[in-house]
């Protein structure tokens, strides 16, 4: 039976540890660190979501506002809003919270925030520096799958590493980051048009889902006593709750627990991690600021 990767409790000690930081930062005189969301239209998923930020953001210290703005918004007056937070001195981190509306190109809105404000970690600087393994905003959720394993003492090094899913999101930056010196495993990816999937699933040490369907990963695809992490979050039809459906990773959780060494559940899993690598993301844009207007 597979112990829990418990994200509640090691989100939560990553939130203290970046409140500690936020404390001795404005303690030296300095500004809280500064972020700024910038929400698009009332989906429920992302107005859940954005609260469960601003809520991390306030307990640790952090000077967060969410900039609402409807539907309609053109993709012009978005990316003003993104220049204006650009060009705000007092505005360490932007998030804009995806998905944005189908008349908005969201590569365009990314490409367009400034780097060194990029706490989501996907403008192409900043992936591409993870790549090379140069200092960057790293995306929150990758960033915070490794930092899971490292908070439970999971040895990587020599790990074979198999991520299904190539998104920009997770899959490719984990892939990326998964093979950098300080972490050392072998990594392959797969995706829609791998063949004979589970051949690659079952020789992994590590297997990482994030192709967004349900209990996609079953038990036999797993290989006995490896680590397991879900990154998918799907509503699953369920009668028997109030609302008529449930959360669902894109791993048979019951399944594969059996085999597996240990095991993130969703929800209670990556999410919370990476919200608070949200956090974490911010400390430093706020000491790179500091950096740069310091005398």
């Amino acid at each position: 039976m597979a112990q829990i990767l418990n994200g509640k409790e090691l989100a939560q000690s990553v939130r203290n540890d970046v409140a500690a930081e936020v404390q001795a930062w404005t303690d030296s005189g300095q500004r809280p660190p500064c972020l700024r969301v910038v929400l698009i239209g009332s989906n429920p998923a992302s107005e859940a979501y954005v609260r469960g930020k601003e809520k991390d953001a306030r307990e640790a210290g952090i000077d967060s506002e969410t900039l609402r703005f409807d539907d309609d918004i053109s993709e012009a007056d978005l990316l003003g809003v993104v220049d204006r937070l650009n060009t705000d001195p007092s505005v360490d981190g932007i998030l804009v919270q995806l998905p944005l509306p189908d008349h908005i190109d969201d590569r365009s809105v990314i490409d367009a925030i400034d780097p060194e404000k990029d706490v989501d970690g996907f403008h192409p600087e900043n992936l591409g520096r993870l790549l090379i393994g140069a200092p960057s905003f790293i995306p929150a959720t990758p960033f915070g799958i490794v930092e899971m394993l490292k908070r439970s003492k999971i040895e990587t090094e020599g790990m074979r590493a198999v991520i299904v899913g190539r998104s920009n999101i997770v899959g490719k930056p984990l892939a990326a980051l998964l093979m950098q010196r300080d972490i050392n495993a072998t990594v392959t990816v797969c995706h829609s048009r791998t063949r004979n999937l589970a051949a690659h699933t079952r020789e992994a040490d590590l297997l990482v889902a994030a192709v967004g369907r349900a209990n996609f990963i079953t038990a036999d695809m797993v290989k006995e006593g490896a680590v397991v992490v879900d990154v998918g979050i799907n509503r699953v039809d369920d009668e028997s709750r109030d609302k008529g459906y449930r959360l669902a990773g894109d791993i048979d959780f019951e399944g594969v627990r059996e085999k597996a060494s240990w095991i993130t559940p969703v929800p209670g899993g990556v999410g919370l991690m990476t919200r608070a690598m949200l956090l974490k993301n911010t400390m430093n844009a706020a000491r790179r600021h500091a950096d740069v207007v310091a005398p």
